[in-house]
């Protein structure tokens, strides 16, 4: 039996590449993202690349202009990721572009907009993952004075969680199977201090619907990655209609994990090298000039970033260290770390560069074949611009989520559904020894 998946907020699709990479690992398993929803159109149009390959724009060719603004115009689509697009933004974009984004939508199943998604929409999943947006979690968030968090009602962009809340309810009011798990990913702030409350009325609210759920703050650099990255996974289980003794069991099962929370059950902890994820050789044509293009020019606000930010290489030495937390941006203080250069530029531009966005990629664990993907079929939209910007590309790897972590987990789910949930089904081929 196929392991069926929604993925909301999907952004690239680290959740999809985990399962890949799984079903690559064990031929017997396999798996279906059956829907996803995600209304940022550099993401989607990213997603489709990795996960579909080349788009074939050629089944468009009969579409006028006007014709895709008009589709396109009945989605809630966005730019940027945080405010939505008008229909003269739309009208802006090349023809190519928008059957690029319309491709995108289709091969994704995407339904785009959360807000819009009800329960009716979803076909039936084994999973459902949900890694809203931390924007209003975030620590600049609190130095700008927005406390709201995932406060219920207060219309920002990280209350968007509540919009699952509303999906999983309108289930039960269509007597439709809920999601046997449930899968959050956000920054660990969410049950911090500021925002414990609303967090545990969430996990309060899951319960009165069937779910119990474990929450876990997980280091990327436990699971073979050189980035220092702690985030906050939530797994939550259905269980209303298990019986007690495999309830129990459940909740033994997660009662395994060190005091820690670093690493998963059963799980060893891998140490990671991070010279497998720079790409130092300037003889390669295109590494040398992602690394130009990384390289920005030495002005007083960076001579502080030269002073202050974390060196992970120096020439072609590496250093043995992590790198900081894969953000949005790397031009910036305080950022991941950078590689101080033996380029030979301009006197004006600065001696060390930031990381590349390839390099951003593989240190959220996508392999070099997807960025290349990325790079290979990357729009021209007009001249000296690209669909995916060298920001946009690093913008869409900080926002994503570590593959490899959402490998394990997913092995632990599919190794409990089989053991205990149903192990006389067999439903789904075992993964946890793979």
């Amino acid at each position: 039996m196929t392991f069926k998946v929604i993925e909301t907020f999907s952004g690239i699709g680290a959740q999809a590449k985990a399962l890949e990479r799984i079903k690559k690992n064990n031929p017997n398993f396999d798996y279906d993202i059956v829907k996803t929803v995600e209304w940022e159109i550099g993401a989607s149009y990213a997603y489709d690349l990795i996960h579909h390959g080349k788009q074939d724009l050629d089944k468009y060719k009969n579409f006028k202009k006007n014709d895709l603004v008009d589709i396109l115009s009945n989605f809630n689509l966005s730019s940027d990721g945080k405010k939505p697009m008008t229909q003269t933004g739309l009208k802006q974009m090349s023809i190519q572009q928008l059957k690029a984004i319309l491709h995108s939508i289709e091969a994704n199943k995407n339904l785009v907009d959360i807000t819009s998604v009800h329960a009716k929409d979803l076909p039936d999943a084994d999973l459902l993952t949900y890694s809203f947006p931390c924007q209003d979690l975030s620590i600049s968030s609190y130095w700008h004075g927005n406390f709201s968090g995932i406060e219920k009602g207060a219309g920002n962009r990280s209350g968007l969680l509540w919009e699952i809340e509303r999906i999983l309810k309108e289930y039960k009011q269509i007597q439709k199977n809920k999601p046997r798990f449930l899968l959050m990913e956000n920054v660990s702030a969410i049950h911090g201090p500021l925002h414990s409350e609303n967090f545990n009325l969430w996990i309060e609210e899951l319960k009165k619907m069937g779910y119990v759920s474990f929450y876990y703050d997980i280091d990327a650099s436990n699971f073979g990655i050189p980035q220092s990255r702690v985030r906050t996974f939530m797994i939550s289980i259905l269980v209303e209609d298990l019986k007690p003794e495999k309830v129990a069991h459940i909740n033994n099962y997660f009662s395994q994990v060190p005091s820690s929370k670093t690493h998963l059950l059963h799980v060893e902890l891998k140490k990671p090298r991070i010279d497998h994820f720079l790409r130092l050789n300037y003889l390669n044509e295109q590494y040398r000039k992602e690394a130009i293009e990384s390289t920005p020019n030495f002005t007083e606000s960076r001579k502080k970033i030269f002073a202050n930010s974390r060196v992970l290489a120096n020439g072609q030495k590496c250093m043995d260290k992590l790198a900081k937390t894969i953000t949005t941006k790397q031009d910036r203080n305080p950022n991941a770390g950078i590689i101080i250069h033996d380029l030979n530029l301009d006197k004006q531009k600065s001696p060390y560069r930031n990381l590349t966005p390839r390099e951003t990629f593989l240190l959220m664990g996508f392999d070099e074949e997807d960025f290349q993907m990325l790079v290979d079929n990357n729009l021209v939209v007009s001249e000296n611009k690209k669909f995916l910007s060298h920001s946009k590309l690093l913008k869409l790897s900080g926002n994503s989520i570590v593959v490899n972590i959402l490998q394990e987990i997913f092995n632990e789910l599919i190794e409990l559904n089989n053991t205990v949930i149903n192990p006389a089904e067999n439903v789904i081929f075992s993964t946890k020894f793979s």
